[in-house]
C-alpha cells in the first residue's frame, strides 16, 4: 500500500443495504445470516415486507439522499427482478435517489442467467458482485461451492456484457496454498476482472461446519508467517496490474471503489432492511444502531404486525462512535481525517502513543491531516487500533 490514492468525493454518504437471506447451500466456511428453503419462497411476501420496512425506517430517518444500494445475503440473484425491481423502487419512494449513482446485487455463479441478469439491470443495478472465491474446481469443492471455474468464468463474461460495474470475491489462504499458486490464480483473475476485485483470507469462524473440521485437524491453514506471504503477494500483484488495495480486502482501478463499502468504512450513514440486517444512522442527533430479527419467517411476521423487524439495536456514546470511526476508517488506504476524530471522540490520539507506532512502522501520517495504518499495521490492524483507541 505504498501508493495512496484518495478518491475526489471523500464525502460519507447515507446508503441502503437490503438483505436477501436464502442460499441454496450453506457454505461451510460461512457465518452470515443465510438460509436453505428446501420449498419456493414467498418471493412477493418478502417483498412487501422490505417496502414496509424501508417506509418505517424513512419515518425514523426522515429525507435523506441516498449515495448507494447494495443487496445482499445470502443469495440475491436467487430474487426474481420483479422483487429486485420492486425493493429498488421502494428505495425511491421513500428517499431522493439520484440518477446513475451506484446499486449492487451479489451473484452467485451458479444462479446466473442471462436473462435474470438483464431483468436485474432493467431494474435499476448497475453493478455486480459475483461470488467466485477460487479459480480451480479443487478448491471450490472444499470451499463447499456449487459451481466449478468454466461456470465462474462464463458468469463472469456476461456480467462484464450487462452491467457497466463488476467486482468478483475470491478467498486466498487455503489448505495447502503457495504463494507461486495464489499469485498465478491471481494473475488469471486480474485478467477477467473489470476494475473491482475482494480478496479475503480464508478464517475459521466460530459455529461454521469448517470451525468443528478445522478443530478435528481435518484440514490446516497456512501459518502466520506463510499468510502475511500470501497477503503480500497480494497487494505486489494486484498494485503491478493497476488495481491497488484501497482497503485491507478490496482492490481497485482508482475511481472504481465500491461506493457503498466506502460509506462503511468512512463511517457514513447507512439503513440496514431485512432479516438481521444492521443499519447505523443519526436519528435525534445521535448515532443509532438498529438490528433485525435474523430468522427470515420470523423477521415477517414481525414486520407484518408492527412495521419493522427490528428486535435490538442501541445508542452509541461518542466513545464508542470514535472506537468505530478509527476501526472503519484505518482498514482503508486513505486513513482517517484526525480532525475528524477529534470532533467524534472530544480528544486527538495519543501523540507519544502515535509516535510508537511510527517508529515500529505500523501507521503512517497523511500530510498534516489524515494517519493510516501501513501494509504491516494492516495485518495487526486491531491491535493498532485498541493501542491508538485506549
Amino acid at each position: 500500500m505504498s501508493t495512496v490514492t484518495i478518491p475526489l468525493d471523500r464525502g460519507p454518504g447515507f446508503g441502503v443495504y437490503i438483505h436477501w437471506p436464502f442460499c441454496a447451500a450453506k457454505c461451510p466456511y460461512c457465518d452470515f445470516n443465510s438460509h436453505v428453503r428446501h420449498q419456493p419462497v414467498d418471493q412477493e411476501r418478502f417483498a412487501r415486507a422490505f417496502e414496509t420496512e424501508l417506509a418505517t425506517m424513512r419515518a425514523r430517518t426522515g429525507p435523506r439522499e441516498v449515495t448507494s444500494v447494495f443487496l445482499g445475503g445470502g443469495t440475491p440473484s436467487l430474487m426474481k427482478p420483479e422483487t429486485v425491481g420492486a425493493v429498488l423502487e421502494a428505495v425511491a419512494k421513500n428517499w431522493t435517489v439520484p440518477a446513475g449513482i451506484e446499486v449492487t446485487l451479489e451473484a452467485n455463479p451458479s444462479s446466473v442467467e442471462a436473462e435474470r441478469f438483464r431483468g436485474y439491470r432493467a431494474a435499476g443495478v448497475n453493478r455486480v458482485s459475483l461470488g467466485v472465491q477460487a479459480l480451480n474446481d479443487k478448491d471450490l469443492r472444499f470451499l463447499g461451492r456449487l459451481h466449478n471455474v468454466e461456470e465462474a468464468l462464463s458468469a463472469i463474461g456476461l456480467a462484464r456484457e450487462i452491467f457497466p460495474r463488476l467486482s468478483f470475491d475470491l478467498i486466498y489462504a487455503r489448505p495447502g496454498q503457495t504463494p507461486e499458486a495464489w499469485g498465478a490464480e491471481l494473475k488469471q483473475a486480474i485478467d477477467h476482472a473489470a476494475d473491482h476485485l475482494s480478496l479475503y483470507q480464508l478464517t475459521i469462524e466460530e459455529g461454521t461446519p469448517f470451525h468443528a473440521l478445522y478443530a478435528a485437524r481435518k484440514f490446516t491453514l497456512p501459518d502466520n508467517d506463510h499468510a502475511a506471504d500470501l497477503y503480500a503477494m497480494t497487494q505486489e500483484v494486484t498494485a503491478a496490474h493497476g488495481l491497488p488495495a484501497y482497503e485491507i480486502s478490496n482492490h481497485a482501478q482508482p475511481g472504481a471503489e465500491s461506493r457503498h463499502n466506502l460509506t462503511y468504512w468512512r463511517y457514513g450513514e447507512y439503513v440496514g432492511v431485512g432479516p438481521g440486517a444492521h443499519g447505523r444512522f443519526v436519528e435525534n442527533g445521535r448515532r443509532t444502531v438498529t438490528i433485525a430479527e435474523r430468522m427470515p419467517e420470523t423477521w415477517a411476521n414481525l414486520v407484518e404486525a408492527r412495521g419493522h423487524g427490528v428486535t435490538g439495536g442501541e445508542i452509541l456514546t461518542r466513545a464508542e462512535e470514535a472506537d468505530e470511526f478509527l476501526l472503519m476508517g484505518l482498514r482503508l488506504a486513505e486513513g482517517i481525517d484526525l480532525q475528524r476524530y477529534e470532533a467524534l471522540s472530544g480528544r486527538g490520539l495519543s501523540s507519544s502513543r502515535l509516535s510508537v507506532l511510527q517508529e515500529e512502522g505500523l501507521v503512517a501520517p497523511v500530510g498534516n491531516a489524515r494517519l493510516r495504518a501501513t501494509t504491516a499495521g494492516m495485518i495487526v490492524l486491531d491491535a493498532v487500533v485498541a493501542d491508538l483507541a485506549r
